[in-house]
């Protein structure tokens, strides 16, 4: 298995797919899908993939979902795949892709290999790296499915259950430019607005369920004069619904305070991207999950992270879903990377849960 697997993988991730710009990728593995599973596949209006698999030597009539998503983060372009000593890397310039592409791989390979499976329909997503907008545009109705497993995590012995409620911050200060050198005292600097407002609100982990950052910030035209527009991208998260709203109104209150003490004006445009949830441990979905992971010789466990997946838009559309390993390590950097032996025991962890679903 371990050739066709490493053959597979390498084949994918050498397809440039960044955000954006992985409808070319998306096309391939419709492709692929439709040949090594005889898959039914459709893309919904924003270019998500959804394949259509029918259940082998199974009673089952309903669907399971199976999801990963098909871009990656910046550097993808050009990457080119090192096989040495058991391990998967980039040549030193790229990242990998196995982040998510391992997933991809894991589910055609044990898809395709399962004796036995329900009815499985595989969601392939595009721009989760940046925002879950694959997932939050999703034509819901192309999908049947009411459970699911995405796979777009690192360790194969994990379970997530449940994620953070994530508010979006875009702000505009506007004040009031003027020659820094000769009338300072009549213009109004938009970035002195900001720097009192950032230090004003808890910034990074305030506890241990809920974070809060300023990520991006923009402004000023030249060195002398005093600047009149700034733009901030900020976000914040936690565990707790309630906690979350609150650590917002703190960060929004904080720039309209001192935008008004300054003389300024400040635009806050402010989102709820998706709203804090978990799967209970003793649902049928997290048994099935942990008891694939122990019949692969795994010690299961269950986690809560405060980053952003799939699985939380998808339960705001009717489809609960948990997250599970791929095995890729390093994510997001030039020495990502991947065991080969990894790769196996995920498909392996798969091929448990069909056959126990099926």
């Amino acid at each position: 298995m371990s050739d066709d697997l490493v053959e597979t993988f390498c084949s994918l991730v050498e397809i440039d797919s960044e955000s954006g710009d992985e409808a070319g990728f998306i096309a391939y593995v419709k492709g692929l899908f439709e040949r090594e599973l005889g898959a039914t596949c459709r893309l919904d209006a924003y270019g998500n993939l959804i394949a259509k698999v029918p259940g082998k030597n199974s009673r089952k009539s309903g669907p399971v979902l199976l999801g990963a998503h098909a871009d990656t983060v910046k550097p993808g372009k050009g990457i080119k795949p090192v096989v040495q000593g058991g391990v998967i890397r980039s040549s030193g310039e790229t990242i990998l892709g196995a982040d998510d592409k391992a997933g991809i791989v894991e589910i055609l390979q044990a898809v395709k290999t399962a004796s036995r499976r329900p009815p499985v329909e595989i969601l392939i997503t595009r721009s989760e790296e940046i925002g879950l907008l694959g997932a939050r545009n999703l034509d819901a109705r192309l999908v049947t499915a009411r459970t699911g497993f995405i796979f777009d995590s690192d360790a194969l012995d994990t379970v997530i259950v449940g994620g953070p409620t994530h508010v979006s911050f875009d702000i505009e200060i506007v004040g009031r430019a003027a020659h820094a050198g000769m009338e300072p005292e009549t213009g109004i600097s938009a970035i002195r607005v900001a720097a009192k407002a950032i230090v004003a609100f808890p910034e990074g982990r305030i506890d241990e369920e809920t974070t809060a950052n300023v990520g991006m910030i923009e402004g000023g035209l030249i060195r002398n004069g005093v600047p009149e527009r700034v733009t901030i991208k900020a976000e914040c998260r936690s565990l707790n619904h309630e906690k979350c709203l609150r650590q917002a109104g703190r960060m929004r209150r904080a720039f309209e305070e001192a935008a008004q003490a300054a003389g300024a004006v400040v635009h806050v445009k402010e989102e709820v991207e998706y709203k804090a949830s978990r799967v209970p441990e003793d649902s049928p979905l997290v048994k099935a999950a942990k008891a694939a992971i122990a019949a692969a010789g795994l010690e299961p466990k269950t986690k809560l992270i405060t980053g952003g997946t799939d699985a939380l838009v998808l339960g705001e559309k009717g489809i609960e879903a948990v997250v599970m390993g791929t095995g890729e390590k390093k994510a997001h950097s030039t020495s990502e990377e991947i065991a080969i032996a990894d790769l196996e025991q995920m498909t392996e962890i798969i091929g448990h849960l069909l056959r126990a679903l099926a």
